[in-house]
């Protein structure tokens, strides 16, 4: 008796890491809809730092905006 050929077992084992790969896929798409991510808040002690580091280099400036680039 001979068992399944090992390219069929390859394409099978391909077909379903695919199928759970994509089932996973879309837990997590709706896991992030139901729970979206907060918006971020700079923490005090980095603001300080930054007023402090401008202070250093341009002494009388001001630190009005902080903006963290993507």
């Amino acid at each position: 008796m001979e068992g399944p050929s090992l390219t069929a077992a390859c394409i099978t084992a391909f077909g379903v890491v695919f199928v759970v790969l994509a089932f996973l896929a879309l837990v997590i798409h709706l896991v992030a809809l139901v729970l979206p991510a907060r918006a971020l808040r700079t923490d005090p002690a980095v603001v300080a730092a930054i007023a402090a580091a401008v202070a250093t280099q341009q002494p009388g400036a001001q630190v009005v905006h902080i903006k963290e680039n993507p």
